[in-house]
């Protein structure tokens, strides 16, 4: 049985990795330096600025790697010169080599926000929302070049509410996801590494959210709205037009699930949990809109200076 701390090193960027990074050093083990993206652009000021992983990896004082390629020699040279045991990713946001994979003598662990072999890929929050699924969960895996397609270690369940969407969902998986990853640690010191292999037959994708996959299509039932919505809130965000302008849409609910009110995409009035919007089969409600280079408002507030009572959004 080992009893030391495990000597990694942590490959990660957004924010749903920091859950992760801060419960492997509350549990004190040796993260000997953090991966990250490199600093871009964010936000809307378009600011370059520092990954979240990288703003609290400074805070611990850890030392930080940004790699342009990870084929880069010296990247490589200096992760073999830190010497891990272990390799522990979480959204870093890129395919790892296979030299990579093949440097940490126990392997490399992986935290993936769905109950795979379901949903592999780089967005399986927002497609487990889009495709309506009441339940969903998180994996540790051990990975392997193939994505996703490792052998997993842990999974546990995770029921999807009516009022999640793809924020509040990634919240709840980052901090479940790093209570397990602990969990699976402590179970390697004991020696009790688990290599479940994964049914093929349970495959799905997940996709990255392409750029025209966000705009609404009202013809669709209420219900297949309101879960794109959900699924893209808050980022990217579906959107609709409004006189051309993109407008987007958050905290969608399903107001009436059958019968068609009016013309698909027709604004039919403020309703108490927000706009209400005519599908191909029933309406769905929005509670905020966000119209090109404006703020984010209520329903009420955003109508106060938008009249959509003539338009059929599209």
């Amino acid at each position: 049985m080992k009893t030391k701390p495990w000597r990694l090193i942590f490959m990660g960027t957004p924010a749903f990795a920091l859950p992760s990074l801060e419960a492997l050093l509350a549990a004190g083990e040796e993260v000997a330096a953090v991966v990250t993206q490199p600093d871009k652009p964010r936000g809307r000021g378009r600011k370059i600025s520092p990954s979240p992983v990288k703003d609290l990896a400074r805070d611990w004082h850890l030392p930080v790697l940004q790699p342009q390629s990870l084929k880069d020699p010296d990247f490589r040279a200096a992760l073999r010169a830190y010497a891990p045991e272990l390799l522990i990713v979480v959204a870093y946001g890129r395919i790892l080599t296979q030299e990579i994979l093949a440097l940490p003598p126990v392997g490399c662990l992986n935290v993936h926000a769905s109950l795979l072999p379901r949903y592999r890929g780089p967005a399986p929050i927002n497609w487990a929302l889009i495709r309506g699924d009441r339940e969903t969960g998180v994996t540790i895996q051990w990975m392997k070049y193939e994505v996703d397609t490792g052998e997993v270690f842990l999974q546990e369940r995770l029921p999807i509410l009516e009022e999640d969407n793809a924020g509040t969902l990634a919240a709840k998986l980052a901090e479940r996801g790093a209570a397990l990853l602990v969990q699976a640690l402590e179970m390697l010191r004991r020696g009790e590494a688990v290599r479940g292999v994964q049914d093929e037959a349970g495959v799905t994708h997940a996709p990255l959210i392409a750029p025209e996959m966000r705009r609404l299509d009202w013809a669709q039932p209420a219900q297949d709205a309101a879960n794109w919505i959900r699924g893209l809130d808050p980022r990217p965000g579906a959107y609709t037009l409004s006189r051309g302008q993109m407008l987007k849409l958050f905290g969608a609910r399903v107001k009436k699930s059958h019968g068609r009110l009016a013309a698909p995409g027709t604004a039919l009035g403020l309703a108490s949990q927000g706009l209400e919007i005519a599908c191909g089969q029933g309406s769905v409600t929005v509670a905020e809109l966000q119209l090109a280079g404006h703020k984010r408002l209520a329903a009420a507030d955003f109508l106060r200076g938008q009249d959509l009572s003539t338009q059929v959004l599209g």
